[in-house]
């Protein structure tokens, strides 16, 4: 396997035109001839730089509105030809094959096509296909054939000829080759993956993952596992598209825990009010609305002090002043907000290590999408849980109904539970959490668990009672058994939601009846392992 490999000729043919003539240029000025086509061709000819059409090369015009002008034997010979066999050199001499050294390609841009919801023929039209064969070819002959596919590897290629006389190194071609691969797999995938939606294909017999790069991570949950962080182009507020404006490097648990917090707060339209929602360990640890964004913050902090420290917090309105000031009282890991006023920012600032990430706005919690799993030798793959319940979908069970002011914190704890690591318990009193029991292996632990944090935070705060007297309880699936729910009773709860469809309904509704709770059913329930 021969390293240096020397650069004599290109071949390019882009969408993107981004950095086009600034490359062509310094490859011309390194003595390499460029090919060109369509209107790669038009754009380096009218920058003036000397170019060849591959028309000319092939001997064949581009035709069929440009859908056939690579797909020759006197382009792929020139890709795939292995420059040190005899016969390959025999053949390419009695073809008049030149070889291609270079390969210049970035893709019709099919993704941004369907981003921006174009009819079905044209996102047909954007499906590349003459770019991808070339990639391949040239991927595959890496021993010999660069081939360059992101125009972020521009500069390192010339960096390469400089340091190497005209010349790459096999190392070089080879973390190329890799790339293309990924590349053109990750553009089939975004193919296969719309044509099953625009079907309606529920599940394909053959599904595609891909993904890029947006970070490299210092490690994953743990210091011994290697992780990074990869984006998959969609524009989804949330933490692959925010923008980071000051603190450390996000860490793996960082950015999960984060999604986490971004994901309930966008829960709660701001239209209706500031909410504040403070993660630990992918689990609420407080959720609340508030009168101001400062009120949230500190209600949903009430709920659970001890947790809060160290953790995440979600605003779902442009984070202020007097709200940062509040936050960095104690240390926090991660801030993220659809927004930050200067002030705040400068509040920060005296927190070197605190992450402050801004949004666009929140993310659509009741948007359609597929969300994976990875388990061993295979992947799971189901709909985002974008399941809502509005108060006309409730169904009150018990002969008490609930008061609307009760109604409004059921639906307040449904919508913090859905977020919960089932088994899920969740107490809400006045817009905000006061106690969270989660993942737990028994649905009586975490109604217990809950409310002895709760106690805890009364007798901290010097409160009378717990805060869970007078709640309202949500779980996250149905009371198999009445004991749970006695439990929430005994914590002072006086309302509860719930899916309901446990074959002993009838028992947990009397058992309401007889604690004297109000109780709905919202006939879905909101697992979350």
């Amino acid at each position: 396997m021969q390293d240096l490999a020397p650069m004599r000729r290109a071949l390019i043919s882009v969408s993107d035109k981004t950095g086009l003539i600034d490359l062509a240029a310094a490859l011309v000025e390194r003595g390499v001839e460029i090919l060109s086509t369509g209107g790669s061709a038009k754009a380096l000819r009218d920058a003036g730089i000397d170019v060849r059409d591959v028309s000319d090369v092939t001997g064949f015009p581009e035709m069929m509105d440009g859908r056939v002008k690579t797909l020759h034997p006197k382009v792929h010979g020139g890709l795939l030809a292995l420059r040190d066999n005899d016969d390959h050199v025999a053949a390419m001499e009695a073809h008049d094959i030149g070889a291609i050294d270079l390969l210049v390609v970035n893709l019709y841009p099919f993704e941004e096509t369907v981003a921006k919801g174009a009819d079905y023929d044209t996102c047909i039209e954007n499906i590349d296909i003459g770019g991808p064969a070339m990639i391949r070819a040239a991927a595959k002959n890496h021993a010999f054939v660069n081939v360059i596919v992101d125009i972020a590897d521009y500069t390192a290629l010339l960096h390469e000829l400089d340091q190497n006389g005209g010349q790459t190194s096999f190392q070089f071609r080879r973390r190329l080759a890799q790339i293309a691969y990924a590349r053109t797999g990750a553009y089939d995938a975004a193919v296969s993956t719309w044509m099953a939606d625009a079907m309606e294909e529920q599940n394909p017999r053959r599904r595609a993952f891909a993904g890029h790069l947006a970070q490299p991570l210092r490690y994953g949950e743990n210091p011994h596992q290697r992780a990074a962080f990869y984006v998959d182009g969609s524009n989804r507020p949330g933490v692959a598209t925010a923008e980071q404006l000051q603190g450390k490097e996000l860490s793996y648990n960082n950015i999960n825990d984060t999604d986490a917090a971004f994901e309930l707060v966008s829960e709660f339209d701001p239209a209706d009010g500031p909410a504040c929602a403070i993660i630990k360990h992918a689990n609420p640890c407080g959720v609340a609305r508030g009168a101001s964004l400062q009120d949230a913050y500190q209600k949903a902090f009430d709920c659970d002090r001890t947790s809060a420290f160290g953790g995440i917090v979600a605003l779902n309105q442009r984070l202020d002043k007097a709200t940062a000031e509040q936050i960095v009282e104690i240390f926090t890991e991660v801030v993220i907000a659809p927004g930050a006023d200067d002030d705040a920012i400068a509040v920060f600032a005296a927190k070197k290590n605190l992450r402050l990430l801004t949004t666009t706005g929140l993310a659509n919690t009741r948007e359609t999408g597929l969300a994976y799993r990875q388990v061993s030798g295979g992947m799971l793959v189901q709909d985002r849980d974008s399941g809502f319940i509005g108060m006309d979908d409730l169904k009150v069970v018990t002969k008490k109904a609930p008061t609307d002011a009760q109604m409004r914190d059921l639906l307040f704890a449904w919508k913090v539970a859905k977020h919960v690591k089932s088994n899920a318990i969740v107490y809400v009193n006045g817009g905000a959490t006061v106690g969270v029991g989660a993942g737990q292996m028994s649905r009586v632990d975490s109604a217990l668990i809950a409310a002895k944090k709760a106690e805890r935070m009364a007798e901290a705060m010097g409160l009378d009672a717990p805060l869970t007297q007078g709640s309202a309880v949500a779980s996250d699936a149905f009371f198999p058994f009445a004991d749970g729910l006695m439990e929430a009773a005994g914590a002072g709860a006086s309302c509860v939601i719930q899916p309901g469809g446990s074959m002993r309904d009838d028992e947990v509704i009397a058992a309401a009846d007889e604690a004297g709770l109000a109780m709905v059913f919202t006939g879905m329930r909101h697992f979350r392992h």
